[in-house]
């Protein structure tokens, strides 16, 4: 399965590597989901009428609701509009449009530190202080010795 789905495969290949059978929920199993939850039956029982794990239901529920009035009310229509809108590709990139977040991240990236002056100094020397060791078992350290 994970020979034909990599990059190399792409390239050489004028074929998109196909999903594993039932990677995806299509919208008429998107519609199964929600008639079958407005009839009361639990994420569960769902799971088990479609052979799925009662996460990946909660997971499709959660991910893909419909949120207008402050509810979570899960819906086929406006579940496969935020599938459909999630698996756009290309994704536009954060840093290209946003010249301001490029620098900074380029400017993180070197390992430089910036004094509040403006001035780059070296890095800070950061000592080990040895909190991760405990205190010896029955060690009265820190403690009064009066009750």
């Amino acid at each position: 399965m994970f020979r034909k789905t990599g990059v190399r495969h792409q390239q050489c290949s004028d074929l998109r590597p196909s999903l594993p059978l039932g990677a995806i929920f299509h919208w008429l199993t998107r519609e199964e989901i929600a008639l079958l939850k407005v009839q009361g039956h639990s994420i569960r029982e769902i799971g088990r009428r479609w052979g799925r794990a009662a996460s990946t239901i909660s997971r499709e529920m959660r991910r893909n609701a419909a949120t207008r009035g402050g509810g979570l009310d899960y819906r086929a229509t406006t579940a496969q509009w935020h599938a459909d809108r999630s698996a756009r590709r290309p994704k536009p990139t954060k840093l290209a449009p946003n010249a301001a977040l490029r620098a900074y991240v380029e400017e993180r990236l070197t390992g430089a530190v910036v004094a509040p002056s403006g001035a780059y100094t070296a890095d800070p020397t950061v000592r080990w202080s040895g909190r991760r060791h405990r205190p010896a078992k029955g060690s009265t350290m820190g403690q009064s010795m009066e009750p």
